[in-house]
């Protein structure tokens, strides 16, 4: 054997209780599992007191700039994520044309930074998975992102679709999927993607899953309109035949507290019905988005350059201030905005630096100004390149929901600006730490199944996600006792304790404790893709 971990305890990624065995790696797959001290090997861990699990498989990640613009990518490795799911939300850089790429660039700044110098080599779905091959720190599937096809098709209008650009989305989808993409996602609070019909979105599923996807959706509200945005998703499931993963199926804001079993009920009657649903979640009560995603859809129509537009009228200022703070806006989730649960957490001009850590409410205060007009004038100083976090969260809902049984992980996590959401860096031993050690909310094998697992089988990963021979050896060894998420909203840049080694593809990403700097992940592309 290359590596053999000698005498772990084994939480296999099927459940099943923990099993003391020897795990042997050889050209980057596990070659046995075997008994304690049966095994040898040119280098021996001793994992007496550690459990060996696959690797994490983080569902919802927005590393699509970051594992390649800084490749050391340690915020996921050190919490023992091998896999990343990337395209979330209906927004990414792929499939692009040189105009729409732009576009994206300056709209995704707050998520994804805009890295001065960086080689935007690709257009395509199969273009930006190959620049994954030439070597990346995990392994990482792509989701097509409706709002990007919509961009190159419809543009920021919105309207329906007509029957040439449906043709065209379909095109585009089917495409990516056959180059390697795992699904399609949606942003359905996020321009242009939130501009499609229920109708329009039935049609595009029946493409994914034809083409062997699934649908990842941020619904049309996780506020006052939770349930019935839950409820479309699950529609167009039924009607399209494409399987459903729920992204981040929270149920935020005061109007939802202890509303989490609506949630579950409606999810389990499809689910008995025979519809093929699973969802993810982070184990936080703090959302965080953009800052301009709090606006209503209608000033944001046409783009860029429209929105500031608006923004820098006296008269449209006033209409979107009464829409945010009286009526809610649908970019807010139709929940009138609370300004003291609005804290910005990344800017790109260092003459706002000063805001970042503090609440919309509380620097307005010190301005002197009221906070709406805060809001409009960090927007335009920024051009809307601007992050932030919302809390919103209940803490009965987060621990409900972990425990159904199709949940899966995801951080959802931003990896830029200067307070980023420590979920980035702490989501994976947080459920390790928090929810089993701590509280007891899962048990530890059911956990790691949920995080390893179930996750590989919704991606129909038929050699990941679980500790077996044969299997790529992507594996965390971590300590059950101490492993801890250990980042902060204060100090949210902080290596995970109690993850001593993180293999990816065999290869020690951490060893030790310390990063090592292998670039052994790769894409991971839909089985039924030419590639």
């Amino acid at each position: 054997m290359d590596i053999v971990v000698r005498s772990a305890l084994v939480a296999d990624g099927t459940g099943d209780p923990l099993t003391r065995h020897d795990v042997g790696i050889t050209d980057g797959r596990i070659a046995s599992v075997a008994e304690p001290g049966s095994l040898a090997g040119r280098r021996t861990i001793d994992a007496e007191g550690l459990v060996l699990a696959p690797g994490f498989i983080d569902m919802h990640s927005h590393s699509d700039l970051q594992l390649l613009a800084n490749p050391d990518h340690l915020a996921k490795l050190s919490q023992g994520v091998t896999t990343e799911v990337l395209g979330q939300d209906g927004l990414s850089y792929a499939p692009v044309n040189d105009d729409v790429l732009a576009a994206l660039r300056q709209q995704l700044a707050g998520w994804n930074d805009d890295p001065a110098g960086f080689d935007w080599n690709w257009r395509s779905v199969g273009e930006y998975l190959d620049r994954l091959d030439a070597g990346v720190a995990v392994n990482a599937a792509y989701l097509v992102p409706q709002g990007t096809v919509r961009m190159l098709t419809v543009g920021w209008e919105d309207r329906p679709a007509t029957e040439a650009e449906m043709n065209a989305m379909k095109e585009l989808i089917a495409t990516g999927l056959a180059e390697g993409a795992m699904g399609m996602s949606s942003g359905l609070t996020y321009t242009p993607g939130m501009y499609a019909t229920t109708e329009e979105l039935v049609e595009l599923c029946r493409v994914v899953g034809e083409n062997g996807g699934f649908y990842s959706p941020h619904h049309r509200s996780y506020g006052k309109g939770a349930l019935e945005a839950f409820g479309e998703m699950v529609d167009v499931s039924r009607r399209s035949g494409c399987p459903l993963h729920l992204a981040h199926a929270t149920m935020n804001f005061s109007v939802n507290k202890g509303k989490a079993s609506n949630l579950l009920e409606l999810l389990d009657e499809a689910l008995d019905d025979g519809c093929d649903i699973t969802l993810d979640t982070y184990p936080y009560l703090p959302g965080a988005t953009y800052l301009s995603a709090l606006l209503p859809s209608w000033a944001t129509e046409g783009g860029l350059d429209a929105t500031l537009a608006r923004l820098s009228d006296v008269d449209t200022r006033e209409r979107i201030r009464a829409e945010i703070e009286e009526t809610g806006s649908d970019g807010a989730h139709g929940v009138p905005i609370d300004w003291e649960a609005i804290e910005i957490n990344g800017v790109r001009r260092d003459e706002n630096s000063h805001l970042v850590g503090h609440s919309v409410a509380a620097s307005a205060q010190r301005a002197g100004k009221p906070a709406a007009e805060l809001y409009f004038d960090v927007l335009l100083s920024e051009k809307l390149g601007t992050s932030c976090l919302m809390h919103v969260g209940h803490e009965e809902n987060v621990q409900a929901i972990m425990r159904h049984r199709t949940h899966t992980g995801g951080s959802d996590g931003l990896l830029v600006g200067a307070r980023p959401h420590p979920r980035a860096w702490g989501t994976f031993p947080r459920y390790l730490a928090r929810y089993v050690r701590e509280l007891g909310v899962l048990e530890l094998a059911e956990c790691v199944a949920h995080l390893t697992g179930r996750a590989a089988q919704r991606l129909r990963l038929t050699d990941r996600g679980l500790v077996r021979a044969g299997y790529a050896a992507d594996l965390v060894l971590f300590d059950p006792e101490t492993v801890a998420d250990t980042a902060t909203f204060d100090e949210p840049r902080q290596q995970a304790a109690g993850i001593p080694y993180v293999f990816v593809n065999g290869v020690a990403a951490i060893d030790d404790g310390q990063p090592t700097g292998a670039l052994a992940g790769h894409s991971l592309r839909n089985p039924g893709s030419a590639r």
